[in-house]
């Protein structure tokens, strides 16, 4: 049975924090790992699960700056590179090997707007490789410890940006379209969304339920480091003098506040049984009614809900098809 894309009324809201999602939840003897976890909104969900009583590990590009990020909490850093494909083999078959379950997987790590076009060492498009390829290649050689844990959630972090643009199925790597930074993100984070659809039908029959999330306008990540501080401020993320504008109700967060729908989703006993849905302040989402049109980023942050070529079912199995292709591999 399909969840449908719709609020549930979790009694949360756009200013609720990971703190308050998490409280009262136990999680000890669960283990999560987290991507991105070292920065963030990934390093709060990394801390906000760990205080909850899960083992939580978080694989890191740079482990020296990991480290010092997460000084003073208690997580396992272990070497990954989202952009190289034997590094996730190597850091999947190392976990695989532990034999341990895995209750929760949170693809946080991102990168936003490339000013130019940038190819990884296969050719692919560095935003489409690192936001999607890469953790669907992470999820895929994990999915035997996903299954162990006999109810395992997904958590893919995408974004209002998907709004900027559809996944060309045809054309994903911009070989015979121009390139642009906001089309090239929001492609990426249509297929976060996708994906978790496509996964979430595949897998919940092995208790795996997947969600994808927008946490919110949150300046304070560094995912950013591409987008100038005119822009922002055009935007009204900034104001005149460069100080973020927090305004929940804008989507314009803290980064607890931005942390709290991919820690709701994570681990609230409200979606047990649900999954495939996109949420946003802590809630399911609403389907938006119609394609949006956007200009600029202060288009894309005002609309709520999720475009319905990002939940659409055919476009999520073709785009399964293509990341199977693109990676060579298929699930275990």
């Amino acid at each position: 049975m399909l969840t449908p894309q719709k609020p549930i009324g979790s009694n949360f809201g756009a200013a609720t924090t990971a703190d308050e999602v998490i409280a009262g939840i136990d999680l000890s003897g669960k283990v999560a790992i987290v991507t991105g976890g070292y920065s963030g909104l990934g390093r709060e969900t990394a801390r906000v699960l760990r205080a909850a009583g899960a083992r939580v590990v978080v694989p890191a590009r740079d482990m020296k700056r990991a480290s010092a990020a997460l000084t003073g909490i208690d997580v396992e850093i272990v070497p990954m590179d989202l952009l190289d494909p034997a590094s996730i083999d190597a850091f999947a078959a190392s976990f695989l090997e532990t034999t341990r379950a895995l209750h929760i997987l949170v693809d946080s790590a991102a990168i936003m707007a490339v000013p130019e076009l940038t190819r990884d060492a296969r050719g692919y498009e560095s935003q489409f490789a690192t936001n999607h390829l890469g953790h669907f290649q992470l999820a895929l050689r994990l999915l035997p410890a996903l299954r162990r844990a006999n109810g395992a959630r997904v958590v893919s972090v995408s974004s209002v940006g998907h709004r900027y643009s559809p996944v060309f199925l045809d054309d994903p790597h911009y070989d015979r379209r121009p390139y642009d930074p906001w089309t090239g993100y929001g492609q990426s984070k249509t297929a976060n969304i996708l994906f978790s659809v496509a996964l979430d039908e595949r897998e919940k029959s092995h208790g795996i339920r997947a969600f994808s999330v927008h946490p919110g306008a949150i300046v304070d990540t560094g995912l950013g480091k591409y987008v100038s501080r005119e822009q922002l401020v055009t935007a009204g993320v900034l104001d005149a003098q460069g100080k973020p504008i927090r305004d929940p109700a804008r989507q314009l967060k803290t980064v607890g506040q931005g942390a709290a729908t991919q820690v709701w989703c994570a681990t609230s006993p409200l979606l047990d049984g649900r999954g495939g849905v996109y949420c946003e302040n802590v809630d399911v989402a609403p389907l938006m009614a119609a394609r949006p049109e956007i200009a600029d980023m202060a288009d894309a942050m005002r609309l709520v809900g999720v475009a319905s070529y990002a939940v659409d079912r055919a476009i999520a199995d073709g785009l399964w098809t293509l990341g199977e292709k693109l990676l060579g591999i298929q699930p275990a």
